[in-house]
């Protein structure tokens, strides 16, 4: 048995490499389910597209984001490769911060805002707009619709903005 204290037991840190693995393996996975779930949307639950009454509050649509998130800039006509490449860029910076850091939520939040923005990218590659079908509604007031990688993005943000607390906090102590 340890004489050691509990409280001087630690949760061993992951290694770098495992917490690079992990990013890039969830930047991926995250690219993957954007992807997976507007195909099946395109291919089979808009086809023909209608929408889809899910629960009294959220329906399956078919819509096309020419602009960048949540519709802004839609009205100004900006080839599709431009915000791809964008986008592109963004992720691009986005990956090298995530191979640099060594905290797992930071990871976490980088690789889903990575996976979401390179989705969104390929879908402006290949179909000149975003594939967007998530509609949250209340009555007749309706959130604009969008996807998984903006599900990734908005997330990600999030872990991001939670992160700098926890930071701050762990630094202050």
């Amino acid at each position: 048995m340890s004489t050691e204290p509990i409280a001087s037991k630690r949760t061993p840190e992951p290694s770098v490499h495992g917490l690079k693995f992990f990013g890039l393996s969830l930047t991926l996975a995250w690219f993957l389910i954007d992807q997976a779930t507007k195909w099946w949307i395109l291919e089979y639950a808009m086809n023909p597209p209608e929408a889809l009454r899910i629960t009294p509050f959220f329906n399956l649509v078919l819509g096309w984001n020419r602009g960048v998130s949540f519709g802004m800039l839609s009205g100004h006509e900006l080839p599709p490769w431009t915000l791809a490449l964008f986008s592109a860029t963004i992720a691009a910076a986005l990956i090298a911060w995530l191979l640099r850091t060594r905290d797992r939520l930071t990871v976490t939040g980088l690789a889903l805002i990575i996976g979401g923005a390179l989705g969104n990218a390929l879908d402006r590659v290949n179909h000149g707009a975003v594939t967007d079908f998530l509609d949250f509604h209340l009555a007749d007031w309706h959130w604009p619709a969008f996807n998984m990688a903006d599900v990734g993005v908005v997330c990600g943000a999030a872990l991001l903005i939670l992160d700098s607390f926890v930071r701050q906090d762990r630094d202050a102590t």
